[in-house]
């Protein structure tokens, strides 16, 4: 047999294109209403979910990549910021060290008894993102094509076996006819031929008929084996693939919501650094200017002896000086003020309280700073406070406590 190519042959060839024409006439019959379609309508609700399925994952994993192009974009932004600041800040600035190490990325800080530093988070946060969730990503979609390659492999196969189906019905009304007309001739040949011999006419001819029968039979089973078998496996596989995407979501966004919060968290505390070193900055701009600092004062009666780098008190603050008892403004525009206020600093973040001495905040709350009673009981870092609007309310100290400096900004 004449090859055509490697692993084809012509007989092969033919067979094909056999198939593809047979397949084309059983669809065009099918759509003109001529020929009944196999139809399953629980799988066809299975392939519109993988579909569905299909084309979510694909925008995911686009979007998951632009996420992370995203990520790399904020890094390299965030060094040429640090650059940026560390080229402008001027020798005799207070943390000018501090920021050229910053510019450098070789801020260390202890974090879980571990040295990281502002380019290691950023680099760690992208490669967690690329092993645990792109890859993971990756992965899940890479099981699609094979699957859809088979649906619609299973798809041909139906053609298929409704052809043979359909050539099976006819051969078989086709012998009842020949049943009805057994004692006529079946063609010229046999009208034609002696009496003696149209009897092995007529036997070769149902002999024809009943083998062209026999194989279009055979043909129907095969065709419908074939199809059993692929269809059992996908009607059991698409389910499990559709259920399964809950599961996959929920480990991808659960995962990246997790590097997400440690990054940010991780982040927030090498900013305080920043924020530190700015404020203390602003500080010393101040004194350069002359401009005096105020200094805690401790009320205790009616005598409010201030340092001598207390501020001018208003007129308010003289008024309260001579009434005992009275709370002090403290140069806050004349609003009467808690004993020992000392200045004003608003919540950047929730503060949930762990102990029964500790200030609940919530993020904007304004608190009013006091002095604590005993200046050695204030932990490095700890404020003593009580929140504006209570005191504006009640004038009372009743919810004081104290409160970690670096969740608040001072206003």
């Amino acid at each position: 047999m004449a090859e055509m190519g490697k692993g084809v042959t012509a007989g092969k060839l033919a067979s094909n294109v056999q198939k593809k024409l047979t397949r084309a006439q059983e669809k065009v019959l099918q759509k003109l209403g001529k020929a009944d379609e196999t139809r399953d309508t629980a799988f066809e609700e299975g392939v519109t979910n993988f579909n569905k399925q299909m084309l979510e994952g694909s925008k995911l994993q686009k979007d998951l990549k632009a996420y992370l192009v995203a990520v790399k974009t904020m890094h390299e932004a965030s060094r040429r910021l640090q650059d940026c600041l560390a080229d402008m800040y001027e020798p005799d600035w207070f943390g000018k060290e501090e920021v050229d190490a910053m510019a450098e990325e070789m801020i260390e800080k202890e974090m879980d008894n571990n040295l990281e530093d502002t380019d290691s988070l950023w680099t760690d946060y992208y490669q967690k993102l690329v092993d645990q969730s792109l890859i993971s990503m990756d992965t899940y979609l890479a099981q699609f094509p094979d699957v859809k390659a088979r649906i619609a492999k299973r798809d041909r196969k139906l053609v298929d076996y409704d052809s043979a189906r359909h050539h099976f019905a006819s051969l078989q009304k086709g012998k009842k006819k020949d049943d009805v007309k057994m004692a006529k001739p079946m063609s010229v040949l046999e009208k034609a031929a002696p009496g003696w011999a149209q009897g092995m006419l007529s036997a070769h001819h149902v002999a024809q008929t009943n083998l062209s029968r026999s194989q279009a039979e055979e043909e129907l089973a095969r065709s419908q084996k074939v199809f059993d078998e692929i269809n059992v496996d996908l009607q059991e596989e698409l389910p499990a693939l559709w259920n399964s995407r809950v599961g996959f979501y929920v480990n991808t966004f659960q995962g990246m919501a997790g590097y997400q919060e440690k990054f940010h968290k991780e982040m927030a505390k090498l900013n305080v650094n920043l924020n530190d070193i700015m404020t203390k900055l602003d500080e010393q701009r101040l004194v350069k200017k002359g401009v005096k600092t105020r200094t805690p004062v401790k009320s205790e009666g009616a005598n409010h002896n201030a340092t001598s780098d207390s501020p001018i008190k208003t007129d308010s603050a003289e008024a309260a000086a001579d009434t005992a008892g009275s709370p002090v403004t403290n140069g806050s525009d004349g609003v009467d003020m808690p004993d020992g206020f000392t200045f004003k600093v608003k919540a950047m973040h929730d503060y949930a309280a762990t102990d029964g001495d500790e200030l609940d905040m919530k993020a904007g709350d304004v608190v009013l700073v006091i002095a604590f009673d005993n200046p050695d009981e204030q932990d490095d870092g700890w404020l003593m406070g009580v929140k504006e609007d209570h005191w504006l309310q009640h004038k009372n100290m009743s919810i004081k406590g104290v409160f970690p400096e670096n969740f608040t900004q001072r206003l």
